[in-house]
């Protein structure tokens, strides 16, 4: 009998088990019977189904990110852009999205990701690239979100936003461009340093021209300065040779035989008669 028991009791739970299911806040499901929906749209909290003949499917209602890998788009100057985009979605009619999705979000971001691409490729198309990478891509992304949002309706989806992550050149035009920046960069750098080396070579040029005058006038200062130095040393002497000029003389030769004897080994061949010796000859009477 305990084992018939245990066997009901088993059989009970197992058949409770399958007769409840729970649906948490972000999710949304439907109910199916043999694979046709019979309840769409369930509510969040605990829910009962007929076991074994229903089973529920259970679907993020949250708000998704398709984020696609960066597509290259030809502008309508034939030049070749990376555009890095993303695509913010949800789910709000389970019934529609189940049926034409199958209930496969893999499917349904592949139908997304190509409506969006088939816009940016028509827009891009449009326009020059200097309009994308301008405040049109604002535009742009407008456009593409009120085109793609019309698009899914049918799904069951709806398109809360589309962006523009990046823009870029592709990479064998950026390298040409960078390239050419830098050529122009060397070219800046070069026209500036030849200004600095001008501007350079001016200065010097003024600065050694300033210092010839400033030597010059200096020289001539200096000049003017021992020119009236002389004189007024020349007057002093005319000054004194006047007072006495007997004893001027006297000091003068005084002065001469000081500065000539000044070694004991210093010789001079002059006529002892001549007048450089007036004043030995005179203290010999």
């Amino acid at each position: 009998m305990k084992s018939v028991f245990s066997i009901l009791v088993a059989a009970i739970l197992f058949i409770g088990s399958n007769s409840v299911y729970i649906v948490n806040q972000w999710e949304t499901g439907v109910v199916l019977r043999l694979g046709e929906i019979v309840k769409a749209g369930v509510e969040p909290g605990l829910h009962f189904k007929t076991p074994f003949i229903n089973n529920v499917r259970k679907f993020d209602a949250r708000l998704q990110t398709l984020d696609a890998a960066p597509e290259r788009y030809i502008t309508s100057e034939k030049k070749n852009l990376v555009v890095d985009s993303f695509v913010k979605w949800r789910i709000v009619d389970i019934e529609k999205f189940y049926t034409t999705m199958n209930g496969d979000n893999r499917l349904a971001g592949m139908r997304l990701g190509q409506i969006v691409k088939d816009g940016l490729r028509a827009e891009f198309g449009n326009r020059t690239v200097k309009e994308v990478i301008s405040a049109e891509r604002v535009e742009i992304a407008q456009k593409i979100k009120l085109a793609t949002a019309k698009a899914v309706s049918s799904f069951g989806i709806e398109v809360e936003d589309v962006r523009i992550k990046r823009i870029d050149l592709a990479h064998d035009i950026s390298e040409s461009v960078y390239r050419r920046m830098e050529s122009e960069r060397n070219r800046v750098a070069k026209d500036l340093r030849s200004k600095g080396a001008e501007a350079a070579e001016k200065i010097k040029a003024d600065a050694d021209r300033q210092s010839v005058v400033i030597l010059a006038d200096a020289y001539s200062e200096a000049e003017i300065l021992r020119g009236k130095g002389d004189a007024k040393a020349s007057a002093i002497y005319a000054e004194a040779y006047n007072s006495d000029a007997e004893f001027y003389s006297f000091y003068h030769s005084i002065n001469a035989y000081q500065m000539s004897f000044k070694d004991k080994s210093d010789i001079m061949l002059v006529d002892p008669k001549s007048d450089f010796f007036k004043y030995f000859n005179q203290s010999g009477k």
